[in-house]
């Protein structure tokens, strides 16, 4: 069942959107050649609990870290590493942070030092479609709607759209109904209404959109070795338009 927020719960879910964002901010000066994703879960770990938030995903189903970090062909759920960071990877950081009992969910990619023309048009274009999906986000058009424009965008630039990990409704958990996949077919799917609040997180693939999980369970790899990127925001949907939850200050 789709549960819609209010106009007062939207307001609420604000303070966790913020902290998420913040968050992203603060590590985009941390990430450069030498430092460890897990100098970056460390740091999570220290921020939420001065922000007065916790991190949702510790414990999720079993998972034990605050974050996800994906680096090169991982397109999600990577666990922090002690292994440096290089020149030239990609890496992008998932963060899902509950405060005051509701969460707000981010990820971004970020270029480690200076990166291949490839990198960074997988980078660019990801991005695009993120912004091009919350577009069409809006009351009364369908889910088709949004993520047709996200498959047509990275199709036409050469790329894939990963199918079988989902955008979710978000709340006070993390994953409420609906769920979806970031393809599909104008007018097709759930019709969006005044009062959701759901994810947009496109994960892009420089080659075929298969993956494959390794031993741990989680980390989900590109079938094919090539680079992945993922950019992701939280958005309430409102009769004024969607509403960028976890949007980053400029």
């Amino acid at each position: 069942m789709i549960t819609l927020k209010s106009k007062a719960e939207i307001e609420q879910m604000r303070k966790a959107g913020r902290i998420v964002a913040a968050f992203h901010q603060a590590i985009a000066g941390m990430i450069r050649p030498g430092v460890t994703t897990l100098d970056i879960e460390l740091f999570a770990v220290r921020f939420l609990k001065e922000n007065n938030a916790r991190a949702y995903t510790v414990g999720y189903n079993g998972y034990p870290y605050a974050i996800c970090a994906s680096v090169n062909d991982v397109i999600a759920h990577g666990f922090p590493s002690p292994k440096p960071l290089k020149e030239g990877d990609i890496v992008t950081i998932d963060i899902v942070a509950e405060a005051d009992g509701w969460i707000g969910d981010s990820a971004w990619s970020y270029a480690v030092g200076e990166v291949s023309e490839e990198a960074r048009n997988l980078m660019r274009v990801t991005k695009e479609c993120l912004y091009l999906g919350i577009e069409k986000a809006v009351v009364g058009n369908r889910i088709g709607d949004v993520m047709h424009a996200v498959q047509s965008h990275a199709e036409r630039n050469g790329y894939s759209v990963v199918r079988d990990l989902l955008g979710h409704g978000v709340g006070r958990e993390m994953h409420e109904e609906p769920n979806y996949p970031h393809v599909g077919k104008p007018g097709k799917g759930f019709r969006l209404k005044e009062g959701m609040v759901m994810t947009i997180e496109p994960m892009i693939n420089a080659g075929k959109a298969f993956m494959t999980v390794d031993a741990d369970g989680w980390t989900a790899r590109t079938a094919d070795g090539s680079l992945s990127a993922q950019y992701e925001h939280t958005i309430a949907i409102t009769a004024d338009g969607p509403i960028i939850l976890t949007e980053q200050k400029n």
